[in-house]
This record gives C-alpha cells, sequence and structure tokens, in this order.
C-alpha cells in the first residue's frame, strides 16, 4: 500500500519529498502522507477531489487485501 500511494503522489506532484508513514489503530492500518507546504495543494486539489480520489484508490486496494485503510494528509515542512 506504502508503495501504491507513493506512485500516485509522487507522480501526481513530480515531488521526491514525499514520504509515507503507517501506523496502526487495531484493525485500521492508517497510512499518513507527509508533504511539503507547496504541493499541498496539488494533492489536495480543487474542493478536494485529488485526495479524495487517492483515498478511494486506498479503498479499493485495501479491499483487495483485505484490511481497512485510512489516509490522512500532513504538511511537512
Amino acid at each position: 500500500m506504502q508503495d501504491l500511494l507513493k506512485h500516485i503522489t509522487r507522480g501526481i506532484t513530480g515531488n521526491s519529498k514525499i514520504k509515507i508513514e503507517q501506523t496502526n489503530s487495531g484493525d485500521l492500518n492508517i497510512y499518513t502522507i507527509h508533504a511539503p507546504k507547496e504541493v499541498m495543494g496539488t494533492l489536495i486539489g480543487k474542493e478536494g477531489k485529488t485526495i479524495r480520489a487517492i483515498r478511494s484508490l486506498a479503498r479499493a486496494r485495501a479491499i483487495v487485501d483485505k484490511e481497512s485503510v485510512a489516509v490522512r494528509l500532513e504538511e511537512v515542512d
């Protein structure tokens, strides 16, 4: 899942400074995308459409892997 999220986010932004962190909360796998301030707008997209699409792709992959996921986006200085 981390490779998928890295591929998607780096493909959208062209920025290699994006990092993905995985944490677990019970059965839920939480993936946090740490991105620089200059690419946050690109990842969020107009009215949040891009981040919603990324979350949808992650959920689709999670169904195949039989797991529960959540995707968060955080700004890194």
